[in-house]
């Protein structure tokens, strides 16, 4: 599958299957949460959610206090999901867009990325996505980003990834960005199979 074909993957994902037909549903992301709430982020902190789907991660912080946040997906129909969840005013700031092209108007205190950064197996594509999280991160901002593990899939969604740990994650981040944080974490899909994930919180030096 070439790069073109990517976001039409993803909206047949979302507009074919149920929220428990897909292997990365959770009815609250428990994880993603303890990790946000490991950076020190307070209700005013500016969050990104980089592949956000149809997850209820942005449902979560908005009941925590949390009023600055954007969720980017490739896919329309994922945000749309999410948006019919929740009220008309609710202070998330939609992209429907490319993260490898995405040029956010402001910057973020966390950066949260659970399961798209995986999905880029080319050097060039993982170069343009930490130029742009470089440029859209405060320093002294935090990045958490969740891959499968060595262990873990190698495919999701029948697309190859990437896997990493704690050394292959840092040494694709570079020496800008201190590992805090690192954790494994079995994933069990609603049908039961387990997935093993490695998070990474990392510190914007």
């Amino acid at each position: 599958m070439n790069v073109g074909e990517i976001p039409e993957h993803w909206e047949g994902v979302y507009q074919t299957k149920a929220k428990a037909e897909v292997s990365w549903f959770e009815d609250r992301p428990q994880v993603s949460l303890d990790l946000i709430a490991s950076t020190g982020a307070t209700p005013d902190a500016v969050i990104a959610d980089i592949g956000a789907g149809s997850s209820r991660l942005v449902d979560c912080l908005l009941d925590q206090g949390f009023r600055q946040i954007t969720a980017l997906d490739l896919s329309e129909t994922a945000l749309a999901k999410t948006r019919a969840r929740l009220p008309d005013d609710i202070p998330v700031t939609w992209v429907v867009g490319n993260v490898l092209d995405w040029q956010p108007s402001g910057h973020f205190d966390v950066w949260h990325d659970r399961a798209a950064f995986h999905f880029l197996t080319e050097p060039a594509d993982q170069e343009a996505y930490l130029r742009v999280m470089d440029q859209a991160l405060e320093s002294g901002g935090h990045a958490i980003i969740g891959t499968f593990a060595p262990d873990g899939p190698e495919k999701c969604s029948g697309l190859p990834v990437a896997r990493y740990d704690a050394a292959l994650l840092s040494q694709r981040l570079g020496p800008g960005y201190g590992l805090v944080t690192s954790i494994h974490h079995d994933h069990h899909t609603p049908w039961g199979a387990a997935q093993r994930f490695h998070f990474g919180v990392f510190r914007k030096v």
